[in-house]
C-alpha cells in the first residue's frame, strides 16, 4: 500500500513546518529525504512513528510495521547484552509474555470479555507466525554471520561497544525487525566499509518501502529510485525521480524557472503600482481614469496575493583554524603501547608512531578494533598498560570526539564554548560562523539535533587554535556542504592532524600522507585503494594459508 500524506499542517510556535504539504511513496519506493537543517526532515520520520502529531492533516500507511534506525543509539538498559538488544528486533518475546497474560484470563473470562481476548489472541498468533516465531533464532544467527558480527560480542553489554559497534548492532536489529516500511536517519555514521557495503545492497534488494535521511550522496545514489525534499521556503513536499544528481538539476531548473517568474511578477506588480498612482493624482473629472486606476487597483492586489515567495540561499559554516603558534618538528610520540579493556582480548601490543609536523596520519580499521580507543590514550582519557605517549613541548592538542562527548548536555551552546581568551561577544560572533544566532546561542545543547551538536563540537575544538589536532570521525551528521567547507579548511591547516574517519572524499581532501592499519599495526603510505579495500590487507598472506 503507498504511504500518503495529505493536506499536512504544522509549526512550533510561529515556525510553520508543513503547509498543505502532501506526497505518494509507492510501497517498494526507494527514498533519500532531503532539505536544509530546520525544514521538517527528522520531523516527518517521528510523524510517521506516532511520536509527533500534525495540527491539521493525515499520513497514511495503512497497517504496515515501520522500522526505524535514530541517528543517535540510545541504550537504556546498560545490563542489556547485544544479544537481547538485536534479538528484540523482532517483539517475540513481548507478544509471548501478552499471549501467556491471556490464557490466563480466558480461565475465568466469559461472555463479550471472552470473544475479545479470543480475537486478541488470534491477531497475536498471526503476528508470531509472521515473525517466525519458530525460527528466529536461526535466522538472527544468519543475520550476524552476514553482517559479521563476532559471536564473542553476543554477552556482552551493549553500553560496552565503541560507536561504530553500535551502529552495526542498531543496523542488524533493524534488518532483523521484518519491517513492511523502514526509516533511516543517518545510516551510515560509525559504519566501517565493509559494513556499509553489506547495508548497501541489503537496502537496494530490500522488498518493502525505505525512507533515508542521509549526507551521505554517493550511498543515496546506489540504493534510492527518487528523492523527498522537504522545502523550508514553501513548507511544501515535492517528490523527484531519480537519483541525487537528477533531483539537483530538476531542482535548479525550478529554482531558475521561479526566479523568471518572480522578476516578472515583480514587473507587472511596478506597472500596476505607477498606473495606480497616476489615477490617483489624475483630476478628479477624469473620470475615465479614475475608473481605470480602480480595476488596476484590484488587479494590483489580486497580483500582489499570487506573488511567489523567493527561495532563501541559506548561509554556510566558515571556520578559522589557524594555531596560536608554530608546532614541532615531531609533536607527538608513541613507544610500545599496549592496551586491553577487562576481560577483552588486546586490541595492540608494542604499538608505536612518530607523527611528524604538519602531516595528516589515518587510523582505519574495522569497527571495534580499537580506532577511537587509540585516540582516547593520546588524549589521556584512558593509559596504556605499558609504554608511553610523549607530547613535544611545543605542540598544543584538540580532540572531536566520535560520540560528541566533549560536549555538556545540560549547558548551553555558549556555555559549551566559554572561553577565558574571548569576550562574549567574540564567542557570539565566532558561534554565528557555524550557524548559531542571537537567542539560538542560549539552547541547552541537549535539544540540539546531531547535526548542530557537531557544529558547536568544531566550533569548541577549532576555538582552542591548537597545532594539533585528534578527530574522531568529525563528518557524521553533517550536509555535503559542510563537509566540503570544513575538509578545506582543514587541508590548509598549517599544524598535524591525525584522523578516524570513513570518508574517502574528506579523507582525500585534507592531504592524508600515511595511515595506520589497525588491529595490525602496519603504516602504509595513503591510498584511496588501501583506505577501501583495507579489509582485505588486514590478513596477512601466510595466515591465510
Amino acid at each position: 500500500m503507498p504511504m500518503r500524506g495529505k493536506k499536512m499542517n504544522l509549526a512550533f510556535g510561529l515556525e510553520v513546518i508543513y503547509e498543505d504539504a502532501e506526497f505518494v511513496i509507492s510501497d517498494k519506493d526507494k527514498v533519500g529525504i532531503v532539505g536544509v537543517n530546520g525544514a521538517g526532515k527528522t520531523t516527518l520520520f517521528k510523524v510517521l512513528l506516532g511520536e509527533q502529531e500534525l495540527d491539521s492533516g493525515s499520513v497514511n500507511i495503512g497497517n504496515a510495521e515501520i522500522g526505524y534506525l535514530p541517528q543517535e543509539i540510545v541504550i537504556e538498559d546498560e545490563a542489556e547484552t547485544v544479544w537481547d538488544y538485536l534479538r528484540d528486533g523482532r517483539p517475540i518475546r513481548k507478544l509471548e509474555n501478552e499471549l501467556n497474560e491471556i490464557y490466563v484470563k480466558l480461565e475465568t473470562a466469559e461472555g463479550e470479555e471472552q470473544e475479545r481476548l479470543i480475537k486478541r489472541m488470534g491477531k497475536i498468533q498471526d503476528r508470531l507466525e509472521y515473525l517466525d516465531v519458530y525460527d528466529s533464532e536461526d535466522i538472527l544467527f544468519d543475520l550476524i554471520n552476514e553482517v559479521g558480527i563476532d559471536l564473542d560480542l553476543l554477552e556482552r553489554p551493549m553500553c560496552e561497544l565503541s560507536g561504530g559497534q553500535k551502529s552495526k548492532m542498531a543496523f542488524t536489529r533493524l534488518l532483523f525487525s521484518k519491517s513492511e516500511i523502514l526509516l533511516l536517519d543517518e545510516p551510515t555514521n560509525h559504519l566501517d566499509a565493509s559494513t556499509k557495503e553489506y547495508v548497501t545492497n541489503y537496502l537496494k534488494n530490500y522488498r518493502g518501502m525505505v525512507l533515508i535521511i542521509s549526507h551521505d550522496v554517493e550511498f543515496l545514489n546506489r540504493i534510492i529510485n527518487k528523492i523527498l525534499l522537504v522545502d523550508k521556503t514553501t513548507h511544501k513536499i515535492n517528490i523527484y525521480e531519480g537519483d541525487y544528481g537528477t533531483y539537483q538539476k530538476k531542482y535548479a531548473d525550478e529554482r531558475k524557472h521561479r526566479e523568471m517568474k518572480i522578476a516578472q511578477q515583480e514587473k507587472e506588480i511596478k506597472t500596476l503600482e505607477e498606473f495606480v498612482q497616476r489615477a490617483k493624482q489624475a483630476s478628479q473629472t477624469n473620470h475615465a481614469l479614475k475608473r481605470m486606476g480602480q480595476e488596476r487597483a484590484l488587479r494590483l492586489e489580486k497580483k500582489r496575493a499570487e506573488m511567489l515567495q523567493k527561495l532563501k540561499t541559506y548561509k554556510r559554516v566558515k571556520m578559522d583554524i589557524k594555531p596560536k603558534r608554530e608546532g614541532a618538528k615531531i609533536p607527538l610520540e608513541i613507544e610500545n603501547i599496549t592496551f586491553k579493556y577487562p576481560s577483552t582480548p588486546y586490541l595492540y601490543k608494542d604499538l608505536s608512531i612518530k607523527l611528524q609536523g604538519k602531516e595528516r596520519f589515518l587510523v582505519v580499521g574495522e569497527n571495534g578494533v580499537g580506532k577511537s580507543t587509540l585516540l582516547k590514550l593520546i588524549m589521556g582519557i584512558l593509559e596504556p598498560e605499558k609504554g608511553k605517549i610523549r607530547y613535544n613541548d611545543k605542540t598544543d592538542v584538540a580532540y572531536y570526539a566520535q560520540e560528541l562527548e566533549q560536549l555538556d548536555l545540560e549547558k548551553t551552546i555558549l556555555q559549551n564554548v566559554d572561553n577565558d581568551a574571548y569576550t562574549e561577544w567574540q564567542l557570539r560572533s565566532i558561534l554565528s560562523n557555524f550557524l548559531f544566532y542571537e537567542d539560538d546561542v542560549n539552547k541547552k545543547v541537549g535539544v540540539l539535533s546531531p547535526g548542530e551538536k557537531a557544529r558547536v563540537a568544531l566550533c569548541k575544538v577549532l576555538m582552542q587554535k591548537a597545532n594539533l589536532l585528534i578527530l574522531d570521525e568529525p563528518t557524521n551528521h553533517l550536509d555535503p556542504e559542510t563537509q566540503k567547507i570544513i575538509g578545506g579548511n582543514f587541508a590548509l591547516f598549517e599544524g598535524t592532524i591525525i584522523v578516524v574517519s570513513h570518508n574517502p572524499e574528506f579523507v582525500e581532501q585534507i592531504g592524508i600522507s600515511r595511515m595506520l592499519i589497525l588491529p595490525f599495526g602496519r603504516i602504509e603510505d595513503y591510498s584511496r585503494e588501501l583506505l577501501e579495500y583495507y579489509y582485505e590487507l588486514n590478513t596477512p598472506d601466510e595466515e591465510k594459508y
